[in-house]
């Protein structure tokens, strides 16, 4: 009966194919919106992990001011005097890294780039898990003396030289002629940012040369493997309020970043958003179940005296329901199964314009396929029930 019920569903549809499909259309943009939004949303929480991760479970940032309150660049500043206490005084941390950092415009020949210039040591390096794969980095006598040497990261030397050799080659950085020491590694690119787009110089020469002060403007900090970061933290955080003067029951002046606390908290943050948005786009589901309602109804009127031949002949008023039924779940899953199609293309295409992976969770994809069929027959079984409880010899009689 239900193969039966069925072919005559798919039939009454075939009809009137054009007004079928416009019917599902609200079930197509609501599945079709769920599934991109949380496939997206999905890829972006693993690239922040993955990112954050990719630095080490040992990082942490120092920053001028609360972070909570969008950081701390009109906050007292640190300076080289800071980082050179927490390196000596906190005996847990393994690698300190001074940084101060400004977008400045690189020149060489014909070719410029504005490009982050940074000012560190060779500690980033340890720190941020990066090499030099051509040339060398800096030593202790450039670090001493603020030589004005740098190295580019690859999407610089690209940019600066057409990818040709650039060590031993001198760019310019705003006044500073700086000597090309070496070429970073290639990392790509991280949270949304080319982790390559980047010149590293000697902290002194960037202060004396680019920032034109002895400001630092962020410190990291690595600990040594297996050391606590919660206590690394404590003890920081003890000692900068020692050094800035902070008294007792006094708010902190600056901030220090769990990075893979950060980065877990992003990715619960997108999270969070990412079934905002999927439940909002869910209420096209709902939008679409009332327009299968509408049709379903109009499709009774029109159909009365068929009905009633039906229930004539012999045909019981549940075989009517289940007709009914069928239809609009047909219609409902019809539609879902569309949608699904159309929002993984959508999120492959999204995804790789954002360069974020993107896989289909099964466990999604079987919620929203079964919803969709969930509203085809919670807002068919009125149409049914309708068709169902008609009088045979009244629709007969209908014209």
């Amino acid at each position: 009966m239900i193969l039966t019920s069925f072919r005559l569903a798919v039939s009454a549809l075939s009809r009137h194919a054009l007004r079928s499909l416009l019917t599902m259309l609200g079930i197509v943009i609501g599945v079709g919106s769920v599934i991109t939004l949380v496939t997206l949303g999905n890829g972006i929480s693993a690239t922040v992990v993955s990112s954050i991760s990719g630095l080490g479970s040992n990082l942490l940032e120092v920053i001028p001011g609360q972070f909570t309150r969008g950081g701390g660049w009109t906050a007292r500043q640190f300076t080289l005097a800071d980082a050179n206490a927490i390196a000596d005084q906190v005996s847990a941390v393994e690698h300190v890294v001074p940084l101060g950092m400004r977008t400045v415009r690189a020149v060489h020949a014909g070719s410029n780039w504005n490009t982050p210039v940074v000012g560190t040591d060779n500690g980033y390096l340890l720190a941020m898990r990066r090499s030099v794969s051509i040339g060398r980095p800096f030593n202790d006598s450039e670090l001493r003396n603020g030589a004005g040497v740098c190295l580019l990261g690859p999407t610089v030397r690209d940019k600066l030289f057409g990818g040709g050799s650039a060590v031993g080659a001198s760019i310019r950085l705003q006044s500073l002629a700086c000597r090309v020491i070496g070429v970073l590694d290639t990392k790509g690119n991280s949270l949304g940012e080319d982790q390559d787009d980047v010149v590293l110089m000697p902290i002194r020469t960037y202060q004396r040369r680019i920032a034109g002060s002895a400001d630092v403007v962020a410190i990291l900090l690595s600990a040594v493997t297996g050391a606590s970061t919660a206590q690394v933290k404590r003890d920081v955080e003890l000692l900068l309020r020692e050094r800035r003067r902070i008294a007792m029951g006094e708010e902190d002046d600056f901030s220090v970043l769990d990075v893979t606390q950060l980065g877990q908290t992003l990715a619960s943050t997108t999270g969070l958003l990412t079934n905002f948005l999927s439940a909002v786009a869910a209420i096209s589901l709902l939008v679409g179940g009332i327009g299968i309602m509408n049709i379903m109804l109009v499709s009774v009127t029109e159909r009365t005296r068929e009905i009633g031949v039906r229930l004539a002949v012999g045909a019981a008023a549940h075989q009517v329901l289940a007709q009914f039924l069928i239809e609009s779940a047909v219609l409902s899953t019809l539609g879902g199964a569309l949608g699904i199609a159309i929002g993984l293309g959508i999120a492959a295409i999204a995804g790789s314009a954002l360069d974020v992976p993107v896989t289909a969770d099964p466990a999604v994809v079987g919620v929203a396929f079964g919803f969709s069929a969930f509203v085809g027959i919670l807002f068919g079984f009125l149409p049914a029930r309708r068709a169902a409880n008609l009088d045979p010899i009244e629709a007969l009689r209908r014209e």
